[in-house]
């Protein structure tokens, strides 16, 4: 092998193994549960709905049986004809007392229907906490208390939380789930390790009213389709902190064929690409075992092989750190398909503008803004 190129490839693959370490030291950075606020103010919860997905009512039947003062939740969706508006109306007559409106607004305000669907909800919002989750997501009665401290701080901006994947039995369910709890998860938690909080997840966002007002309101983010990143990112350019809050949510994970896993996997990645080129490069040093069992196969050495071999009882490592930590079954058996999936995805990210999503296929910017729509 040339010499410059063994170096690389010795280099690549140490360097792998070091960031899978990592990883596993990173979970030490899982931040303790908050205390219960002294006060619990007024809370605004905002669902954007687009069609009736799966699980879809146990999903916001949650977020209508919180341990909770006073609170309210705000649905929306943009099209009368929009079957999960008969989820809503059922879960309205199941809680009389609980203060659920419908906002049925076919207004848009750009290329993001789900941000110009929140943007129709403003008008109907009266509290000045506002918390903002996606439809698919599934959270405990004590939800909204533990958003409720970090986010009256004045100088904290959002609050978000990680979340692990809620999957049906299929393998796809499971290997996109394994995505989240081994890939993501560690990355965050690595990232928050290191100083950073440059991350906001739509799972859960809890801000103020006047910090939404500040860096534009939902308009100015109805252009992009990594809204939730971005309303981070404007967030933090006000000197606004973000608070990873120590709340586990679930989302629902539904890819019933490899074909359904690859299109979501690839809009997030192509996404994650485009408005951070340099940080996606370098988080391909993430796939520490199908790094090294490449590079042993490249090289064909007796350390190259044993560093595959530690590569992959410090993945095991990983994975059984990760699925305790936050508490589902451990998968070993679909841990080096997960990584080998995900790492070719990770190299077809590196091309295109492209991404499928809500049955559009969207040109994306290299501000992540959206440039095309088309059916």
């Amino acid at each position: 092998m040339v010499g410059w190129l063994s170096v690389a490839v010795h280099g690549v693959a140490i360097m792998g193994v070091f960031v899978l370490v990592a990883q596993i030291l990173a979970w030490n950075s899982w931040p303790r549960r908050e205390p219960r606020a002294a006060e619990l103010p007024p809370i605004s919860v905002l669902k954007p709905l687009f069609r009736e997905g799966p699980r879809l009512y146990e999903c916001l039947r949650s977020f209508c049986s919180q341990d909770y003062p006073v609170y309210e939740v705000v649905f929306g969706v943009q099209d009368p004809e929009d079957p999960a508006i008969r989820i809503v109306r059922r879960l309205q007559a199941e809680f009389p007392d609980r203060a659920l409106t419908l906002v049925i607004d076919p207004t848009r305000h750009g290329g993001n229907a789900k941000v110009g669907n929140l943007a129709n909800l403003m008008s109907h919002v009266r509290y000045d906490i506002l918390v903002l989750a996606d439809a698919d997501i599934l959270v405990g009665a004590d939800y909204l208390q533990c958003l409720a401290g970090p986010v009256q701080d004045p100088k904290v901006g959002i609050v978000t939380c990680l979340y692990r994947g809620a999957p049906f039995g299929r393998v796809w369910d499971r290997i996109g789930a394994l995505f989240i709890q081994d890939w993501f998860a560690p990355q965050v938690l690595l990232a928050k390790t290191l100083g950073s909080s440059d991350f906001a997840f739509g799972a859960t966002i809890a801000l103020r009213r006047q910090t939404l007002t500040a860096v534009g309101g939902f308009e100015a983010l109805a252009a992009q389709l990594a809204d939730d990143y971005q309303l981070g990112a404007r967030a933090r350019a006000l000197g606004l902190c973000t608070v990873l809050s120590s709340y586990l949510v679930e989302t629902v994970v539904d890819e019933p064929r490899f074909a359904d896993l690859a299109a979501h996997q690839l809009r997030w990645l192509r996404t994650i690409r485009l408005i951070n080129p340099w940080g996606y490069f370098f988080s391909g040093v993430t796939f520490g075992l199908p790094i090294a069992v490449g590079a042993a196969l490249i090289a064909d050495q007796g350390f190259m092989w044993g560093l595959a071999f530690l590569a992959m009882i410090l993945r095991l490592v990983l994975h059984s750190e990760a699925s305790r930590r936050l508490g589902v079954r451990r998968r070993f058996g679909l841990v080096p398909l997960a990584d080998a999936l995900l790492c070719g995805l990770w190299v077809v990210g590196l091309l295109g503008r492209k991404v499928s999503w809500g049955g559009a296929v969207l040109a994306v910017g290299n501000d992540g803004s959206i440039k095309a729509n088309r059916e």
